[in-house]
């Protein structure tokens, strides 16, 4: 597995995880991104090939990508690359899988199902926690309830971020999004509270926007869904922020001032942890709308720690030739039972 797998956005903490998590696996994947200095380091530390390409540039990317059969995007923002290392996946005849969560750059690919399918080319986005986890609890959750119309997904302990993540969380920082009857809608964050059983009784949780808006739309069929984290003191405070503040920080100068803070974020955001292991929860509920309700739980891993499993568990069923062209969701494709085979992963239906 030399050229035929090639990470763009190694450098990265999310891309690094994979990178390594490959490497220890035996492949030698291509390493790619956008400074020079960065790629070269990490190609060296690694053993593995290196290629430099700034994503703006077309032709830089098509001789990166040159001899790939599979590309992992994993530089972020996504609202920024999806688009034009798809475009150039597209050009190499390469599968595009990535680590995005957001869901107007997922929604994009989306749209770019016909396009991909009539050149054999599967898109597969969120190939990490976000959203291997949710996506086969979803899809899971509605095969016990077929007739289910409204789906519903609540994540919690979600601890700490990226300086990568945390601007891409900036560029939405006011944009509450919700699916109702299979079309995106807005809804203010954190304007709508809802409780989960994530271990332990029942905990109030408010709105955010997670890509499951799409990709569990598109996965079950369900037109209506709904994502939820834990409404602890710190998330209210943030989505209120978002709420009543977003029309500023939404600005040019501001945006600009915070990016310049995320940068100031560790380059590991488990050292703020004390490098402790976490677990994540996660729970998805659908009804049916005449009384019918079922409810199962994931427990997995720390979602950066379950990220390059997922992805490489992804890459590998890829790299097989057991794929569809098109855009894809990793549940429709791999089945809901794909996550089980994850280490630390364990599943529990509630009702």
């Amino acid at each position: 597995m030399s050229a035929s797998l090639l990470l763009y956005g190694a450098t990265g903490y999310s891309g690094g995880l994979v990178a390594r998590h490959a490497v220890a696996r035996g492949w030698r994947p291509v390493l790619c991104g956008r400074d020079a200095g960065k790629v070269a380091a990490l190609g060296a530390s690694l053993g593995t090939e290196h290629r430099v390409a700034p994503v703006s540039d077309p032709d830089a990317l098509d001789r990166a990508f040159a001899g790939a059969r599979v590309v992992l995007n994993a530089a972020g923002p996504f609202s920024r690359t999806a688009e034009p290392v798809f475009e150039a996946c597209l050009r190499a005849g390469a599968h595009y899988l990535d680590l995005s969560a957001e869901v107007p750059a997922i929604e994009r690919l989306a749209a770019r199902n016909a396009e991909a399918r009539a050149r054999g080319v599967m898109v597969m986005p969120a190939v990490g926690f976000d959203v291997v986890a949710t996506d086969c609890l979803a899809m899971h959750v509605a095969r016990r309830l077929p007739d289910a119309v409204r789906l519903a997904i609540a994540v919690t302990n979600l601890f700490f971020v990226t300086r990568g993540s945390a601007k891409t969380l900036l560029e939405a920082v006011d944009r509450g999004l919700v699916r109702r009857n299979g079309l995106l809608a807005d809804l203010p964050l954190g304007s709508s509270e809802r409780a989960f059983d994530y271990e332990g009784g029942l905990r109030p949780s408010i709105n955010v926007s997670l890509a499951d808006l799409t990709t569990a739309y598109h996965s079950t069929g369900i037109p209506n869904v709904e994502t939820y984290t834990e409404g602890t003191p710190v998330m209210r405070g943030l989505l209120a922020a978002c709420r009543g503040l977003g029309w500023m920080m939404r600005a040019g100068p501001s945006q600009a001032w915070l990016a310049a803070c995320a940068d100031l974020l560790p380059a590991d955001p488990a050292a703020t942890n004390g490098g402790a292991p976490r677990t994540m929860s996660v729970v998805a509920e659908v009804d049916d709308g005449a009384g019918g309700r079922a409810i199962s739980r994931l427990r997995t891993p720390e979602a950066y720690a379950f990220t390059p499993l997922a992805a490489a568990a992804v890459l590998e069923r890829v790299l097989d030739g057991d794929l569809e062209p098109g855009f894809q969701t990793p549940a429709r494709v791999y089945g809901s039972d794909f996550v089980l085979r994850l280490p630390g992963v364990v599943r529990e239906d509630l009702a």
